[in-house]
């Protein structure tokens, strides 16, 4: 299977190849190295690798916790290919090409794309945040691994952002900045497994083909209505 690990290191010469030989040592086999930052004398990297369905992930988190300065931040399954360079313009391109199905189109690939379970795309009520309990939420769009019904956080106020849950489930919104609707992408917390929460630089990739899409479709996003799930928070 496919995982995804996050590792925060040291930025200096022989610290990544360390962690890539630990990697291989534990029977990983890299397919990606993503480099999400470098702050400070300090590196975070995604790494995705090809690992045995059958092997435990403690020596494999034992082995990078060893290596000095080096913390695991997160491992977790990842769907579908690595991401690779384009993959952000294709989808913009499918979008335009069909936009009768464009939010569709683009709820359901964002998982693959940023390494997560599911997304949603919610139409959340202006007085959202005025409601007690945090009101009620409508479902236009949900990928084909949410949850039945899916557990919305709060999204209010409605600019791109990141949160984790009580439960460990960590979540990425975006606005389209119209008829309420907003795309929540999420990482269930699943044991023995532990994802990461989304990045900076995730959540803003999300907001951008978020941004895009809300051009292309304009009004087509007001079409958008309740699904066949309703979901309170």
């Amino acid at each position: 299977m496919l995982l995804r690990v996050r590792v925060t290191l040291p930025d200096r010469p022989g610290t990544l190849g360390q962690v890539a030989r630990t990697l291989g040592v534990s029977g990983a086999d890299i397919v990606q190295v993503v480099v999400l930052e470098r702050l400070g004398g300090r590196a975070v990297d995604d790494f995705t690798v090809v690992w045995p369905g059958a092997a435990r992930v403690e020596g494999l988190l034992a082995g990078l916790a060893a290596i000095p300065g080096v913390r695991v931040d997160g491992v977790w399954r990842a769907i579908g290919a690595p991401t690779t360079t384009g993959q952000d313009a294709e989808l913009l391109a499918q979008v335009a090409a069909n936009p009768t199905d464009g939010v569709a189109t683009l709820v359901d690939a964002v998982p693959g794309l940023l390494a997560a379970d599911w997304a949603v795309a919610a139409v959340v009520p202006v007085d959202w945040a005025s409601r007690a309990g945090g009101g009620t939420a409508t479902i236009g769009h949900a990928s084909w691994r949410a949850p039945e019904p899916p557990r919305l956080p709060e999204v209010t106020p409605l600019r791109a952002r990141t949160l984790t849950m009580a439960d460990g489930t960590h979540y990425a919104i975006a606005p389209f900045g119209r008829a309420g609707l907003v795309l929540v992408v999420a990482r269930d917390h699943t044991e023995p497994l532990t994802a990461a929460g989304f990045h900076a630089t995730e959540v803003d990739r999300l907001a951008q083909l978020v941004r895009a899409s809300a051009v292309i479709l304009g009004d087509r996003l007001d079409l958008v209505g309740p699904g066949a799930v309703t979901t309170v928070t």
